[in-house]
């Protein structure tokens, strides 16, 4: 999908102008990470093919593997049915997590 044929204006962005984007590799469908959206990372995200966010904490875009060398290459995104929440098919060149962890989601809350 190119940022063309979506018109961003139809996304539903919170109070703070961000949306939830939830990374999946493309092929094996394993959650890898989520993280905020604006709509110039996602901007950003269509225009390099990689996956750009907004750090609230840090209130800046972050390109994920910048500094890792953990790229996400973009494969597509997705919208949900009430368009207010995205999912990020990705190619990634290594770890997902900032603790080293393949996902974010490796920790089980319940036995």
């Amino acid at each position: 999908m190119s940022i063309a044929e979506l018109d961003l204006t139809q996304l539903k962005w919170d109070s703070a102008g961000l949306i939830p984007a939830i990374v999946q590799h493309n092929e094996t469908n394993e959650i890898l990470m989520m993280a905020w959206m604006n709509e110039e990372s996602l901007r950003r995200t269509f225009q390099s093919k990689q996956t750009w966010f907004w750090s609230r904490s840090r209130q800046e875009f972050w390109n994920k593997g910048a500094t890792s060398g953990n790229v996400q290459h973009v494969h597509e995104v997705l919208v949900d049915c009430d368009q207010d929440a995205l999912v990020v098919k990705v190619i990634p060149e290594g770890p997902a997590c900032h603790t080293g962890e393949w996902t974010c989601f490796y920790r089980n809350l319940a036995p």
